[in-house]
């Protein structure tokens, strides 16, 4: 991980900023996590891969809004990939326990923030209402009615946290 002597407070707050303007202009909160946190990291190794394995995670899972956050997914998909079990591990039941561990306290700042982690659920508490994502009147609703902007906002937080959570990993396996 190359984070060319920044200070870890400002590598948290660049990867808080490009997730949230990567949700802005491109949408996809899975997605945005994962190249906020990619990018802000300096993290090139499979990148490709993970961010396009966080496509179909958005809105819940397949724009459902049913599951979980794609922000939170997002930022556990990052932190699964540097600190997760590996294939040739995959009989070792104790390998993945500090991904789990890393992943259980960001899902407990989503559920600290937001009540839930369940993206309809932070849609009520953020927007006063859920959206269909594949009703085209919902869709223009949501958009003119700032999703983006709340979105971008949830995007912004999962990173600075899962960037905090990694970067502090990186420390004590230092």
């Amino acid at each position: 991980m190359d984070m060319a002597g920044k200070g870890k407070d400002e590598l948290v707050e660049k990867a808080r900023n490009l997730a949230a303007d990567y949700e802005k202009r491109c949408t996809g909160c899975a997605q945005s996590v994962v190249a906020g946190l990619l990018d802000a990291l300096g993290i090139e190794d499979a990148g490709e891969g993970v961010f396009r394995a966080a496509s179909g995670l958005a809105d819940g899972i397949g724009l459902t809004g049913d599951g979980s956050c794609g922000a939170l997914t997002g930022g556990c998909m990052v932190i699964g990939l540097l600190f997760g079990r590996r294939r040739k591990d995959h009989q070792d039941m104790m390998k993945p326990m500090k991904s789990y561990l890393m992943c259980k306290e960001l899902h407990g700042d989503f559920l600290e923030r937001y009540g839930s982690c369940r993206c309809y659920d932070i849609q009520e508490k953020l927007m006063g209402r859920t959206y269909n994502m594949y009703d085209p009147k919902d869709l223009m609703e949501a958009f003119s009615s700032g999703m983006a902007e709340h979105c971008s906002g949830v995007v912004g937080n999962a990173a600075a946290k899962a960037a905090e959570l990694i970067l502090e990993e990186r420390e004590r396996e230092a």
